[in-house]
């Protein structure tokens, strides 16, 4: 079977196009790693306290990047995922004229251009594809842009951004469930599709429509677009319903414990979610082609959702809804708190 898609040249290409990080000497650059790892630890205990969810695994230590580096990462975590699912889909199966026709170097520059770009925007991430528990990434030139461009308090803007990241990081070692049951759902989004070769060109058609859109600021198009199937919407809404949940919780933790460990997190606050909301049109564009705009959604619903459950079961009782995937929330009941406040505490 024909390779999906060249990785090696999907990394290639995304270091190519990664926009170059604000202007900083070798010594400041020292200082943000160094600073940046201390915080961590420090979220770390923040972020326990705050929640009462503890890792029950061995934590990696928190990987600081720069742009290509990220893009390294989510690519070989990627490929892990991807090569076997796309294997065990079409078998022996060989490709179609539409995918001799594009090719996996067309679609690894094609991969690469869309990871380029959201290179240049991720603040941090918890990376679970490339192993088992998963790792931390902090991407330390977007920080260090983020801070100047809203003129923050470096070290204030740099623990609010590890106590959101570091709460992820929790919710996947403290729930050792978590990761196992994340994969599934992703891989059970692939299998619902119609299998064999025509998953292959549609996972194609995806990847291509995605990098022509963050060309194109005309574009009409959208992740969903990609999605036809009934069954595969089931498990895009199972997905999404577990990912309002995670950001929600990582954005009510940040904020919750932000007053008494940050000064400024009020104005943090308030000048962050000025820039997510600002853009041009062809900003605008891309980030709803690449789904930037429906997480953003969800961190806002996620974050109000929390509160709700807190406020009527305290936060005790809201980490029952990481007790098994039957405790988690499920879309319909996203906004509204009572509903499953009723189903999980009845």
């Amino acid at each position: 079977m024909a390779q999906f898609v060249d990785w090696d040249l999907a990394a290639a290409t995304a270091g190519a196009l990664s926009k170059t990080g604000p202007a900083v000497t070798l010594e400041e650059a020292t200082h943000v790693v160094a600073d940046l790892r201390a915080l961590t630890e420090e979220a770390a205990g923040h972020v326990a306290a705050y929640t009462g969810l503890t890792p029950q695994v061995e934590v990696p230590p928190v990987r600081v990047v720069d742009r290509r580096d990220w893009a390294k990462v989510n690519i070989a975590g990627l490929q892990r995922v991807i090569g076997p699912l796309v294997s065990r889909l079409s078998g022996d199966t060989p490709p179609g004229p539409f995918a001799d026709a594009i090719g996996s170097r067309v679609t690894g520059v094609q991969a690469g251009t869309i990871l380029a770009y959201l290179s240049g925007r991720v603040l941090g991430q918890y990376e679970v594809f490339s192993g088992e528990p998963g790792q931390l990434l902090l991407n330390a030139p977007n920080i260090v842009e983020v801070e100047r461009r809203i003129e923050a308090d470096p070290r204030d803007f740099r623990l609010w951004v590890c106590l959101h990241e570091v709460t992820h990081r929790t919710q996947f070692t403290a729930v050792p469930w978590m990761r196992g049951y994340f994969l599934g759902e992703v891989q059970a989004f692939v299998d619902a599709s119609q299998g064999g070769e025509h998953i292959l060109e549609r996972m194609r058609r995806g990847v291509a429509t995605l990098s022509d859109a963050v060309r194109d600021p005309e574009s009409r198009t959208s992740m969903l677009d990609i999605v036809q199937t009934p069954a595969q919407r089931a498990v895009l809404d199972r997905l999404t319903a577990l990912m309002t949940l995670l950001e929600g919780h990582a954005e009510f933790v940040m904020d919750g414990v932000g007053p008494e460990v940050i000064p400024s997190v009020e104005e943090i606050r308030a000048k962050f979610n000025r820039r997510r909301e600002s853009g041009n049109p062809l900003e605008k564009a891309i980030r709803r082609v690449l789904g930037v705009d429906v997480k953003m959604r969800q961190y806002a619903e996620g974050r109000k959702f929390v509160h709700g459950v807190v406020d009527r079961v305290g936060m005790a009782g809201f980490n029952r809804a990481f007790e098994s995937p039957l405790t988690l929330p499920r879309l319909d009941e996203l906004g509204d708190p009572d509903a499953y406040v009723a189903r999980v505490h009845a």
